[in-house]
């Protein structure tokens, strides 16, 4: 009973001790801000908060959807503080605009989070590299080289034979009569083609891949730590090591494929050399010595662990909300199938060079990504002092675009919450790249996400397998139970679980 007893006692006085230097940072950032401004700075409207813990008794567990509620009571530029964390919230196209745009040089930057203790990639990081000479160096690689329109088509058989993987599994439920997790599948799926078109390999895709979702997990929970503040540097909840340790893995997997492409490097033919791999690209970069940017060996890995961790799940996931929405709307898949029917036929199975011929198609993925998008918030930080949106906006400041909000803004999207395709047909055939700063699925900017391309290949040609080869029923019920997955990325609540109905058997053809 005494040990009980005194471990109460001690967690209690450490809560304690937390919250008392919590408060004292926030107090001593405010005094200073009084301090070295003559004048009260104009902020942003926030909501009431409570202290110690600021606003996070008003978020809920979908975290862009809370925003946006938000937003409706205190305005399209917001401030709110997550613990000790002070964060801008922007949430329509106009006010996006000022950051994309207006002051886009200002908030080329993205914040990092939890302590670089822990962390052997620290400072090789390409997505969170501040913009500068070795950040502009990796943008130039991707669109020119790794992520380009000539390598993706290096790469055609790689994504069609893992769509084929994919249909002879499912085949073989249908011929069973067996229900199948599409989820599962479908990130199976995108990982094993990220794993080949990157590093050319299987064999560890899905050890790699569970620890991609151990690093996503934990990261999860790392950043939800910066509401301690200047506290979060002391990892007291040990996310941090437990994020090291899974990097660790990844990084001896990592190390291990690049020797092995090191020894094949010298070797190829070149045949072969007309397929390389983006691992291919990188070594080849790395042992140049007139390269404009001289890269470590961290910043390869870096850069892989990077492209697997914003390129798995992402796809997945809107594979995942695009099936849902498509069978509980079933004039859409009628509509869908009707022009496959028409292009393709009933012969073969559909081909990505089939994609610029299917409009309907491809207005269905822009819904998908309108109403669900792969990375709800972009996130940002301000450089240098600014006014957005008449208010004064101090350096160094978090922001976050919220795109799940902005998507679905009534002002701009009519019946914003419906899932309707034909709103992307004939004179609203919005691109992709973010100029339309109310459709910004990919980000906007230099910021942009350089995957858009890579991810949109996969889903055309995979949505359109799926329709074409398969009737689906849902496991329990006539429809996909639509619920929103807590957190920031917003996926299904719950498994995308169906049996799958043949309705072609193109496998072999």
């Amino acid at each position: 009973m005494a040990a009980i007893t005194g471990s109460i006692l001690f967690y209690s006085m450490s809560c304690l001790v937390l919250l008392i230097c919590t408060m004292l940072f926030i107090a001593k950032s405010f005094s200073v801000q009084v301090l070295n401004s003559g004048t009260k700075p104009r902020t942003p409207p926030s909501p009431p908060a409570l202290p110690v813990i600021g606003h996070l008794h008003l978020v809920g567990s979908v975290i862009p959807k809370s925003f946006q509620n938000l937003a409706r009571l205190y305005g399209p530029l917001m401030q709110l503080r997550l613990g000790a964390s002070k964060t801008l919230i922007v949430s329509n196209a106009q006010v996006a605009g000022e950051v994309y745009k207006t002051h886009e040089l200002n908030f080329c930057y993205r914040p990092e989070f939890g302590s670089s203790d822990h962390d052997t990639y620290t400072g090789s990081y390409f997505i969170t590299a501040p913009y500068g000479l070795y950040w502009r160096f990796m943008k130039k690689l991707c669109v020119t080289q790794l992520l380009s329109t000539s390598q993706l088509g290096r790469f055609t058989h790689v994504r069609d034979q893992e769509v084929k993987n994919l249909l002879d599994s499912l085949l073989q439920c249908s011929r069973e009569a067996k229900a199948c997790d599409l989820s599962l599948k479908l990130t199976s799926l995108t990982n094993n083609i990220l794993c080949r078109t990157a590093m050319s390999t299987t064999c560890d895709a899905e050890h790699i891949y569970r620890l991609v979702r151990g690093c996503l997990e934990l990261g999860a929970k790392l950043s939800l730590g910066e509401v301690l503040g200047p506290l979060a540097k002391f990892d007291l909840f040990g996310y941090g090591r437990k994020v090291a340790k899974v990097k660790g893995e990844l990084d001896q997997i990592l190390e291990t494929i690049m020797e092995e492409h090191e020894k094949e490097l010298s070797h190829k033919t070149c045949e072969e050399e007309e397929r390389k791999d983006m691992m291919d690209i990188l070594l080849q970069v790395y042992k140049d010595p007139n390269a404009e940017v001289k890269l470590k060996r961290n910043d390869l890995k870096a850069f892989f662990l990077e492209i697997l961790l914003a390129g798995t799940d992402t796809t997945s996931v809107a594979l995942q909300w695009a099936m849902a929405e498509i069978i509980n709307h079933p004039g859409v898949l009628n509509r869908l199938r009707e022009e496959m029917d028409s292009m393709v036929g009933t012969r073969r199975l559909v081909k990505e060079s089939d994609v610029p011929n299917l409009p309907y198609l491809r207005a269905v993925v822009k819904e998908v990504l309108r109403l669900h998008p792969s990375a709800p918030f972009a996130l940002r930080q301000s450089a240098e002092d600014c006014s957005i949106n008449g208010y004064d906006v101090k350096g160094q400041t978090r922001t976050l675009v919220n795109v799940y909000a902005i998507m679905r803004d009534p002002q701009v999207w009519p019946n914003p919450e419906e899932f309707l395709p034909e709103r992307f047909l004939e004179g609203n055939a919005m691109e992709m790249k973010g100029q339309d700063l109310s459709y910004v699925p990919f980000g906007s900017g230099r910021r942009g996400c350089p995957g858009a391309s890579f991810a949109l290949t996969v889903m055309h040609s995979t949505i359109a397998a799926l329709i074409q080869c398969f009737d689906w029923k849902v496991k329990g019920g006539t429809k996909v139970d639509t619920t929103e997955g807590s957190g920031f990325s917003v996926g299904l609540a719950k498994p995308l679980v169906c049996y799958p109905i043949t309705r072609l058997d193109l496998f072999s053809v």
